[in-house]
């Protein structure tokens, strides 16, 4: 049986094919690198710069060495965000639900806010006032009347730790005036404060009217007792006790006291909302 000599082309060697899908034992403290003529970035890159003469020279300036990203992130669709914001406000409506508490649109559409006229009557809201004048009391650290009855200079709280406390006291059963004001037929009105929003009083007067009077450019005064309101037993850690029917036609301008001034276009801030809120101290022109 003949053999075939082998020929010239078929004494060569061929190279290597390494599977790069197989598992390779690989030697420690040796980094394992696989080379290519024609690198899949760069030849894509470069073809796909069909506009410019030096694909090339843009590449390696460009691209090379450098993290991009190839595809726009994902964005939430417009209807995604508000699917979102209903449930999170049907979320907060239920935690709501849960809690017994009620909205503003809840307590507006049931009348909580709504005031009977046959109940306008100064005398009504009077032990309204006598607690507030007894919160005040607590508050601003009033101290005891005298024995004799007559008030002095000593007495007098600095008005440097009163003020930050009346800032965000709540005013609701103070009896607040309109010293001052651009609508001129508010000049002199005073009442019980009955309810206060974020830019507006409401108050009861002495006629056993109820009125609503603008914050806005609008001067109010009102004033605290001088001396404590209540009983020398009281400690602070201790509710305040409620106003005594015998005394409950007494008011706090009928006793010694310390009238302020207020300044309704600073003092547009609900209630629950300068609690938490840092006055600073500014000059400003009023009216």
């Amino acid at each position: 049986m003949a053999t075939t000599p082998p020929t010239a082309s078929s004494s060569k060697r061929k190279p290597d094919v390494i599977d790069i899908y197989k598992n390779h034992d690989f030697i420690d403290n040796k980094r394992f690198k696989l080379n290519s003529n024609t690198p899949f970035t760069q030849a894509y890159v470069t073809s796909q710069l069909t506009q410019t003469t030096d694909a090339s020279g843009m590449y390696a300036s460009r691209v090379k060495g450098r993290q991009m990203l190839l595809e726009n992130p994902a964005r939430d669709s417009r209807a995604k965000k508000e699917l979102e914001e209903k449930r999170a406000k049907q979320r907060v409506h239920k935690e709501k639900k849960i809690a017994k508490v009620m909205g503003k649109r809840e307590a507006k559409e049931r009348g909580i806010w709504h005031f009977d006229k046959s109940q306008a009557k100064f005398e009504l809201f009077v032990p309204l006032h006598r607690l507030w004048m007894g919160y005040m009391s607590e508050l601003l650290g009033l101290q005891q009347p005298p024995a004799s009855g007559h008030p002095s200079a000593q007495a007098m709280p600095s008005s440097s730790s009163m003020h930050p406390k009346l800032v965000k006291a709540d005013f609701h059963g103070s009896i607040i005036t309109v010293c001052q004001s651009k609508n001129s037929c508010l000049l002199g009105l005073s009442g019980i404060v009955i309810h206060e929003t974020e830019n507006a009083f409401k108050v009861v007067t002495m006629k056993d009217a109820v009125k609503l009077i603008p914050k806005e450019n609008s001067i109010f005064s009102f004033v605290v007792p001088l001396y404590s309101t209540l009983p020398p037993s009281h400690k602070q850690n201790e509710p305040l006790p409620i106003p005594d029917l015998e005394g409950t036609k007494k008011t706090v301008l009928q006793v010694p006291h310390i009238e302020f001034e207020l300044h309704g276009n600073q003092f547009r801030f609900r209630s629950a909302e300068r609690s938490g809120r840092k006055f600073k101290h500014k000059e400003s022109i009023e009216l």
